[in-house]
Order: structure tokens, then sequence, then C-alpha cells
């Protein structure tokens, strides 16, 4: 992995049911060049925007690491053309790559 570069998201904007902290965060990730398929990660917590102020957190570089390896180990071909992969986190998966 540590030689392909990837790229990720998160949605601009939160959508109605994120606002309200009804529904989690995601975000995106697929490889930076040649994109096939993508990786769709679901987090235990509201986004960071949400209006409610829920308990949130921020998504950074080490986490989207340990979710491509992690997906990869699972059998996520970032190559290969498909359906999204998904993958959803439990708080103590996040927590660990929070300062």
């Amino acid at each position: 992995m540590s030689d392909v570069p990837y790229r990720w998201r998160v949605r601009h904007k939160p959508t109605y049911c994120q606002g309200n902290g009804w529904t989690p965060m995601t975000f995106a990730v697929e490889l930076a060049e040649k994109p096939g398929n993508v990786l769709l990660v679901t987090l235990p917590y509201a986004r960071p925007d949400n209006w409610l102020l829920e308990r949130s957190v921020s998504v950074r570089p080490a986490l989207v690491a340990r979710c491509v390896r992690r997906a990869i180990n699972e059998g996520w071909a970032p190559h290969a053309p498909g359906s999204a992969h998904r993958l959803e986190l439990a708080r103590d998966e996040v927590r660990a790559h929070q300062p």
C-alpha cells in the first residue's frame, strides 16, 4: 500500500440525516490514478458538522491508511471494477487513531 497513492473524501455537506446525527459519518477511498472499486467506510460517530452537536471524530490520514490495509486484507481489489467494498468500524478501532 505504501507505494500506491490513494485519495479519500468525506462528503462536502452532510445529508439531512447526517446533520441530525441519525446516520453515521462515511468516507470513500479510491486509487488516485485509474480508480476501480471504491472503498466505503462507515464510522460509528456523527460528522463534526452535525447540527445537534452529537459526538464526532475527524478523519485523519492514519485512520484512512488503516482502513485501506484492512479492506485489502478482507479482499478489496481497488484496481478491479465492481460494486463498492464496505467497511464498518467499531468505536475502539477509531479511537486508536485519534489524538
